[in-house]
């Protein structure tokens, strides 16, 4: 279990009543699909995995990816990436800035500038660096939020509901090409999603909270 996403005995209470009981692993590009109605605690798992957990929930067990114990560790050292329904893209930079966000200081400018236009070519978006994000489409601003979040060398890529804005057939796309760049990367992957359809694409192990 040492290269995966390991939830060892994860219980999450709020005043004494817990709301999420969960012992599981995700190997290296498989998906866990939690789903569930609004309310039950699917986005609070999220904010677990990735440490921004609200003080009103209280944690126990362990939360292991690649072999370290995340549990006590601030967000920013658990290499943990997350893709949320809004591609929330910055406004106030271009596509290429955006994607400069999510990658490690140091580097040349033209070492950086070759690592973002390969991303965008990856994705199909050769030559989109200059643009300003309000003049994607739905599926260009998913296809950016995704490699900038690629960029930033995840250990595991976390998924609350990021499909769902989608329109049937752009949903489709987007999601093979999210769990697609997963597999290929390795990374184990946490679904959250109220849609069945999500879950059937994923594959994988599905857990119900109710």
């Amino acid at each position: 279990m040492a290269d995966g996403l390991h939830l060892d005995q994860v219980e999450i209470t709020r005043n004494g009543t817990r709301l999420i009981a969960i012992d599981t692993y995700v190997a290296p590009g498989e998906v866990l699909t939690i789903m569930g109605p609004s309310g039950v605690g699917k986005s609070t798992l999220l904010s677990a995995v990735t440490g921004t957990l609200s003080p009103e929930f209280t944690l126990s067990g362990h939360i292991r990816l690649m072999g370290r114990d995340l549990t006590a560790l601030p967000p920013e050292e658990r290499c943990v990436g997350i893709l949320f329904q809004d591609a929330l893209l910055f406004p106030h930079l271009n596509v290429g800035a955006n994607l400069a966000f999510g990658l490690a200081p140091g580097g040349t400018r033209a070492e950086r500038r070759a690592k973002i236009d390969a991303a965008l070519a990856e994705v199909g978006l050769d030559g989109f660096a200059p643009r300003d994000p309000a003049t994607l489409s739905g599926g260009q601003r998913a296809r950016v939020a995704l490699m900038r979040m690629l960029l930033s060398e995840p250990h595991a890529l976390l998924l609350d509901e990021p499909f769902s804005g989608l329109d049937a057939d752009l949903r489709d796309q987007v999601r093979n090409l999210v769990f697609d760049h997963a597999k290929a990367r390795g990374l184990p992957v946490l679904l959250v999603t109220h849609d069945e359809a999500d879950a059937e694409a994923a594959g994988g192990q599905v857990i119900v909270l109710e």
